[in-house]
């Protein structure tokens, strides 16, 4: 599924805006057939943006159930040949019609997908497009969750530790494409390190729908042509190739284009890419054959108001503040970005650890999530089985398919902090290993391991290509106690140690109030937060086989309600409105120097 683009042969509309908005609370909108005419007694909601916290009040804010989107657009009146309606994410499920008709159904949050609806429209008319979104989690779905019936109506519960923000978190778009057209393209690099100007070696392949030929030229970034190929399918030097390196995004475009036997144009399409190498190494992971340390965050799209939704302004701020702190690279915590924060990292040579929303599969944490009621099993066929597993699959299809070609994107974490302890999670888990290794063989693959499933009982660690972990001692352990918590940071690492792999540490720190202060290192303030990162820090120095450094998080974030936060994860290095806490500056001195 390529993108939609402006070519010589496509064009594409951004249907971003103001929708019609209505709530669907007794789940009544198919059999009333609400797709068929304007939503009765709607309100205006933005696209994109999460409904959540844009109206006062608990109604919408905590909304169980479906709501309707809808619009009414003029398809251009050029359009004669291919219509292609997109969303770019709608969470967690939905269903789309054309006027009346049922034109895509889609499961997972936070990933693309598409509807020819070239039979269902007339180029220069409206047409009324109505979107149903399902923010309902059940143990089928990823993440995990289930809905609670209750005296007072429904209620969800999920067992992770970010709020379920639901809608149209990212574009929708109406584009246009020729009958006979490119419909995906695959890049992979290799380049050949032992020469000072290295030649990269680039292969491809083009699908395509309909008859003609496949031309391809690969353009530098000034727009020059540096090699050339025919056929759907090949390779092609470059001779004297620009790295893309961390920090410096250097990029090339793959033209492809759709001819006819005559040689004449029947559709194009630009593909950029990026030539480097990813290797692992021992315990070093290689980028372009030089060792690479990992320092940044997990990250969330979570801003006030907006929720998950995808804005250019906050995007750009935060990446201008990863840039002031010297951080290098991020994990999608816990779900795929939009493609327009991949777009940046791709541009700006920002590394990314690119995350599945498979998270909230740990029974111990969702037992402290859940207010302390027990979970005996998270693996297991009434609950997370194989329906999930399936699902999981999925969304790991999905995912490579979206970022194969991004050349920021290192590793495929394919889920965060789940039960990786018993026979059941890792009857599970390896089949999706080998799933992953199969869709993409030129990145490594890995899982983000949680505390309570340490190394002497870890069934899954075994299959990932280096070890990820989240780890809060003098948090969570040894609370409010440094010493203690560095001797259990030092004993387990040892440990991973063993091994031989690449160790990133992608969460560690504390929950800290910004502007709380004290004298005798109080936990929850500033102070305490910054003696916890200088000696987790100092822990990392001395040991070879970490290669990297993520604290969790970037900045405060929003969660579900509960006994556990304060509205909302503290343990940014900035607040939620992006204000430095002390620790922010602390990772500066100490990254910009790296």
């Amino acid at each position: 599924m390529l993108r939609p683009s402006e070519t010589p042969t496509r064009e594409a509309k951004r249907l971003d805006g103001l929708w019609d908005f209505v709530t669907d609370p007794a789940g009544s909108g198919r059999a009333e057939r609400w797709f068929a005419g304007p939503l009765a007694g709607s309100r205006q909601m933005p696209v994109p943006a999460s409904y959540n916290d844009l109206v006062p009040g608990r109604d919408l804010h905590d909304f169980v159930g479906e709501v309707w989107y809808q619009r009414t657009v003029r398809v251009p009146r050029g359009w004669s040949e291919r219509v292609v309606l997109r969303f770019d994410a709608a969470t967690h499920a939905a269903e789309v019609w054309v006027n009346e008709t049922s034109v895509a159904v889609h499961t997972g949050g936070y990933l693309p997908f598409e509807a020819d609806i070239t039979e269902h429209v007339t180029a220069g008319d409206e047409v009324r497009i109505t979107v149903a979104v399902d923010n309902r989690l059940t143990w089928e779905t990823i993440p995990p969750g289930f809905v609670e019936e209750t005296s007072a109506g429904p209620r969800q519960r999920y067992f992770h530790d970010f709020f379920n923000y639901a809608g149209l978190h990212r574009s929708v778009w109406l584009s246009s494409t020729p009958l006979a057209h490119i419909s995906d393209i695959t890049v992979t690099t290799e380049a050949d390190l032992s020469q000072a100007a290295p030649e990269g070696l680039v292969r491809y392949e083009v699908e395509t729908q309909g008859a003609g030929g496949v031309v391809v030229d690969i353009l530098d970034a000034d727009g020059t042509v540096v090699a050339s190929g025919t056929g759907a399918r090949g390779a092609v030097a470059v001779p004297s190739a620009r790295l893309w390196e961390p920090g410096e995004g250097h990029q090339y475009t793959l033209r492809a284009r759709l001819v006819d036997d005559a040689g004449a144009l029947l559709d194009e399409y630009p593909q950029k890419f990026g030539i480097r190498t990813v290797e692992i190494r021992g315990t070093e992971f290689l980028i372009n054959g030089k060792p690479f340390y990992f320092t940044g965050f997990g990250m969330h799209e979570d801003h006030e108001i907006i929720g998950k939704g995808h804005s250019d302004a906050h995007m750009v701020h935060d990446f201008e503040l990863l840039t002031w702190i010297g951080a290098n690279s991020l994990r999608t915590s816990h779900y795929p970005y939009s493609e327009e924060v991949m777009d940046w990292a791709d541009a700006h040579g920002v590394v990314v650890i690119d995350e599945t929303p498979a998270v909230g599969m740990s029974r111990h944490v969702g037992q402290q999530l859940m207010g302390g009621t027990p979970i005996d099993s998270m693996f297991s066929p009434d609950r997370v089985g194989e329906g999930a597993r399936a699902a999981h699959a999925q969304v790991i299809r999905e995912l490579v398919a979206r970022d194969k070609n991004r050349p920021s994107v290192v590793i495929w974490s394919i889920a965060n902090e789940p039960d990786s302890d018993t026979e059941e999670a890792e009857a599970y888990f390896k089949p999706l290993f080998e799933l992953t290794r199969a869709l993409d063989p030129t990145r490594p693959v890995g899982f983000v391991n949680v505390m309570m499933c340490p190394e002497p009982v870890c069934r899954v660690s075994q299959y990932a290509d280096l070890i990820m972990l989240n780890r809060y001692f003098g948090w969570y352990a040894q609370s409010g106690d440094i010493p203690l918590a560095e001797e259990a940071l030092e004993a387990e690492l040892v440990l991973w140690e063993k091994h031989g792999k690449p160790i990133i540490y992608t969460e560690f720190g504390a929950d800290t109030l910004s502007g709380l202060h004290s004298l005798h290192g109080s936990m929850w303030t500033e102070e305490y937060q910054s003696e916890l990162m200088d000696m987790t820090l100092r822990v990392f120095d001395r040991h070879d086989a970490v290669v990297g450094e993520q604290m969790w998080n970037f900045a405060d974030f929003q969660t579900s309600r509960g006994i556990m936060r304060v509205d909302g994860n503290k343990k940014g290095a900035f607040t939620r409105d992006r204000k430095p806490k002390a620790v922010a500056h602390l990772l500066r001195a100490r990254w910009t120097a790296l």
